[in-house]
């Protein structure tokens, strides 16, 4: 940790605090959530994936929103403690769900949150280092982020061995909830920007080619994505039993945290689109071997860490081109549109993929995720190229 922390200013440290302490909390929950939509209410596959689409679009288009109101003035310190405070309070109360439309109202809320704190909170770090830490800074918030995604499995698992149900576990998750919202409130000194004047209209004509490549290219992405709730259902079905969900769901999170940071630093000194290439390369072929390979045994495992590895090691450096070549003064906004595009079009991405795995089988859904992404692929680097 200290030769990540080096050179990291307190905004930064802060943040990924409470990145950690935020995703301790959520993924007591977001590993059991879609065998407590099929096993205890009944759901079944497309409402899965419902539930996962509708989640992450609504807290996509509100990314874009934030980031907008943070470029005019509103205060990222408030709009970061905000969103945070929102998600922190309506999930546990998934616990006290009586059927999936319970669950799909407070996912609802919780992305709310999600979609208040994002954009400003990456703005923040980005404005906050030089162009050459860039990638170590954001390297940095998604290894604390993936930490606290290991935490939470194995806080979910012991609390089941020790005779809880679910619920319970939902429950649970205020604990870190309410730690991490005082990190924030006595941490988190950043001051709000107000600029003196309005900044121009941003046209995405105008972006960086670097920028509009990854923008359009995170959308197809999105479309393409097999969810984690799916990949979950996947190890099931595979004989991966209920009580070890939780401790395959954090070493996905622990392999993700050493990644992450490493990768994130690679990319301030090969590049970004080189470290970017790389990983969604070998995300498809992991699509390609869930389709292709037996799913039982050490073969759920592997496969899985695997995948949780390449979408980890392309974290950072997306982040941080973000940060170099989008304008100072829509900084905020960039990332909102980036997070808007991926989020709305894992609405349909999530759908498609459930209704692939139950009507074509679960082989069709996987070949597919590998299709669309190496045409995303392909939209990111004929872009670039095309407009460098």
């Amino acid at each position: 940790m200290p030769s990540l922390t080096r050179f990291l200013p307190r905004t930064v440290i802060v943040l990924g605090l409470a990145s950690l302490l935020n995703d301790t909390a959520s993924e007591m929950i977001t590993p059991l959530l879609p065998l407590f939509l099929t096993a205890t209410l009944g759901a079944g596959p497309a409402i899965v994936g419902l539930v996962e689409g509708v989640a992450e679009a609504t807290a996509s288009i509100l990314k874009l929103l934030s980031g907008w109101l943070a470029d005019r003035g509103w205060s990222s310190r408030k709009l970061v403690i905000g969103g945070y405070t929102v998600s922190n309070m309506a999930r546990p109360l998934i616990g006290f769900a009586l059927g999936w439309g319970w669950v799909l109202t407070l996912r609802f809320l919780d992305r709310v949150g999600k979609g208040i704190r994002t954009a400003p909170r990456d703005a923040l770090i980005a404005s906050s280092v030089d162009a050459h830490l860039r990638g170590r800074a954001f390297g940095f918030q998604r290894t604390l982020d993936h930490t606290g995604a290991m935490l939470g499995p194995l806080l979910a698992f012991g609390l089941l061995q020790w005779g809880m149900t679910m619920e319970h576990v939902f429950m649970a998750s205020i604990v870190p909830g309410i730690a991490l919202i005082f990190v924030l409130v006595f941490g988190l000194r950043a001051p709000a920007y107000i600029p003196k004047q309005p900044p121009a209209r941003l046209t995405f004509k105008g972006l960086d080619a670097r920028v509009k490549g990854l923008v359009l290219a995170s959308g197809g992405l999105a479309l393409a994505t097999a969810p984690e709730a799916f990949l979950i259902l996947w190890a099931y079905k595979g004989g991966l039993s209920v009580s070890w969900v939780p401790l395959l769901w954090a070493a996905a999170h622990g392999v993700k945290a050493l990644v992450a940071g490493p990768a994130g630093g690679l990319s301030d000194r090969f590049g970004r689109l080189r470290i970017v290439s790389i990983g969604w390369t070998a995300r498809v072929l992991l699509l390609i071997a869930f389709a292709w390979l037996p799913d039982g045994g050490m073969t759920v495992w592997a496969l899985f860490l695997g995948y949780a590895a390449t979408l980890a090691f392309t974290e950072g450096a997306e982040r941080a081109m973000l940060g170099d070549y989008a304008p100072d003064e829509h900084k905020a906004t960039v990332f909102g549109l980036y997070h808007l595009l991926g989020g709305i079009m894992a609405l349909p991405g999530a759908v498609l993929f459930g209704v692939l795995w139950q009507w074509l089988g679960m082989s069709s859904a996987f070949l597919t995720a590998a299709f669309l992404t190496t045409v995303s692929a392909m939209i990111l680097w004929v872009l670039t190229r095309r407009n460098s």
